[in-house]
């Protein structure tokens, strides 16, 4: 990222990076050691540099990558035993749409709303409508499959935990 990208990036994210709720997300773990905040924070920053080389919304991208997961609490805090359709990967795009509306309704679009809504896509069906959202799609899937460089992490991320033999 150049000095002038990185400026312009920031200046694009700097009202949601500046708020108290988007800062409880350092403390939301996501996968493996990374926290809710530095995955999306990286998943902006890549979806932003490829949407600005694609030439397409790059504001859209940046805003809608940092948001795609401002869902209400860190989804290891679910209930085990909720049914599938429930679980984390089918809801909690909705709740960050409704965290981002609520929080962010000046930065709200419609393609900004897209791309958290479809993030999970194929998971939630309905594939992404604009470039951005696609991008975001990808890029969040790239972002977390750099936590898989671990093996022995696969079981955790997927909620399956290591039963302890007693010796």
């Amino acid at each position: 990222m150049t000095h002038i990208e990185k400026n312009e990036y920031y200046e694009i994210i700097f009202p949601i990076l500046n708020n108290d709720e988007f800062q409880k997300r350092k403390k939301y773990p996501h996968h493996g050691k990374i926290s809710v905040y530095d995955h999306s924070l990286s998943v902006s920053k890549k979806s932003y540099l490829l949407a600005k080389k694609l030439k397409g919304d790059y504001k859209s991208a940046a805003i809608g990558g940092l948001l795609h997961d401002f869902y209400y609490e860190p989804w290891q805090n679910k209930a085990k035993n909720s049914k599938l359709l429930e679980a984390h990967g089918f809801t909690h795009a909705k709740e960050a749409v409704i965290n981002s509306y609520k929080h962010f309704p000046e930065l709200m679009n419609s393609k900004i709303e897209n791309i958290i809504l479809r993030h999970m896509f194929p998971l939630n069906k309905i594939p992404p409508k604009y470039l951005e959202s696609w991008i975001i799609t990808i890029v969040d899937k790239y972002v977390s499959c750099e936590v898989i460089k671990n093996p022995r992490c696969i079981p955790s991320l997927v909620g399956i935990k290591k039963k302890v033999r007693n010796v």
